[in-house]
């Protein structure tokens, strides 16, 4: 049954989907980010927030762990791992996402189809940080519209 606090956080949420704002590494890249990016973290938070009515635990998505580790690779140089967890999120994306008729896929000689485990749980963090992080600002900001 839905109590009048599941309500109104499910309507938090949709609202956040669509506002919350874009978290990238700092050091100021954040405006790099191209527009078909923006627009696929706000689908794939919608779709998201679909998964979570159905019993997922809600998480950041594979956009926006894109959009971060974008910007982190042009503030200061990624070790191996994180360059394939970047490389590897870029390529579902992108691939994903990219317009079908331009023709264009993911280059093969930076093309990454897998991690492995501890990579895998890397990434994970990461995405379950992002998710906690813009939910906290949302809240914030909405505490603040209260007072």
């Amino acid at each position: 049954m839905n109590t009048p606090k599941t309500v109104e956080k499910g309507i938090s949420e949709i609202v956040g989907a669509l506002t919350d704002p874009i978290l990238v590494f700092p050091g100021g890249w954040g405006d790099t980010l191209p527009e078909w990016l923006k627009s696929v973290i706000t689908l794939e938070r919608l779709v998201m927030n679909m998964r979570t009515l159905k019993g997922e635990l809600p998480t950041g998505t594979d956009a926006e762990a894109c959009a971060y580790l974008n910007t982190a690779s042009f503030t200061q140089p990624m070790g191996h791992d994180w360059t394939q967890i970047y490389l590897y999120i870029a390529t579902k994306v992108y691939e994903k996402w990219r317009t079908k008729e331009s023709g264009v896929t993911m280059p093969g000689d930076i093309r990454v189809e897998s991690l492995n485990d501890e990579q895998m749980r890397d990434l994970n963090r990461l995405k379950a940080w992002l998710y906690k992080k813009r939910t906290t600002v949302r809240l914030e900001r909405e505490q603040t519209e209260r007072r």
